[in-house]
């Protein structure tokens, strides 16, 4: 079985917040426990606490700009990304590089309000899958975390959709449809 990276987009609190004579410090939730998440296509998908309590141990995580593995905000085995779980989510921090591209791409739009949102890459190690009043609900119970990311838009609503034609979206939600469905069916056969 291949694993299939995947990611999360949600809002919440995100705060840029200077040291005196030290790079900023970006901080916030990248994920929310037992919040519902937007349609993924055919499911809905919750985080349960406790899913990032291994790898926040072991991964070596990265924090990105935007998800681009290009503009490296931090990272936890350098010390320059810290993260953990507290009774929201998963919280972090970021010592942010102290470069001029970061001041003026990521420092100033998260000061202004401009960029409020987080996410998260992932593989996922366990998940569960209910059908919960005629509709498939994925809960997250463990996840290889591979990134935290300020983002500019959240991933499901506009990320890719200027890359690629209506008619390859279309043919894509029609395929996870498909797929869901399918997960949801076998997961409801098991547990008969």
């Amino acid at each position: 079985m291949t694993k299939e990276r995947e990611v999360r987009t949600i809002c919440t609190e995100l705060r840029a917040m200077p040291q005196d004579g030290k790079p900023s410090k970006i901080c916030g939730h990248a994920a929310n426990f037992n919040s519902m998440s937007q349609d993924l296509g055919g499911f809905t998908e919750r985080i349960a606490p406790g899913a990032f309590a291994k790898t926040i141990l072991d991964a070596d995580v990265r924090a990105l700009w935007n998800h681009d593995a290009n503009i490296v905000l931090g990272r936890n085995k350098s010390g320059t990304l810290t993260l953990s779980e507290d009774a929201q989510g998963l919280y972090f921090e970021i010592d942010a590089p102290d470069t001029q591209l970061v001041r003026d791409m990521v420092i100033g739009p998260i000061t202004r309000g401009d960029v409020s949102q987080c996410s998260f890459g992932f593989y996922t190690i366990a998940d569960k899958w209910e059908n919960i009043e005629g509709r498939a609900v994925r809960t997250l119970l463990e996840c290889e975390l591979l990134d935290v990311s300020p983002v500019t838009y959240p991933a499901y609503n506009s990320t890719d959709v200027a890359m690629r034609s209506a008619q390859t979206v279309s043919n894509e939600t029609k395929q996870h449809l498909g797929w869901a469905n399918e997960i949801l069916r076998k997961r409801l056969e098991l547990s008969v």
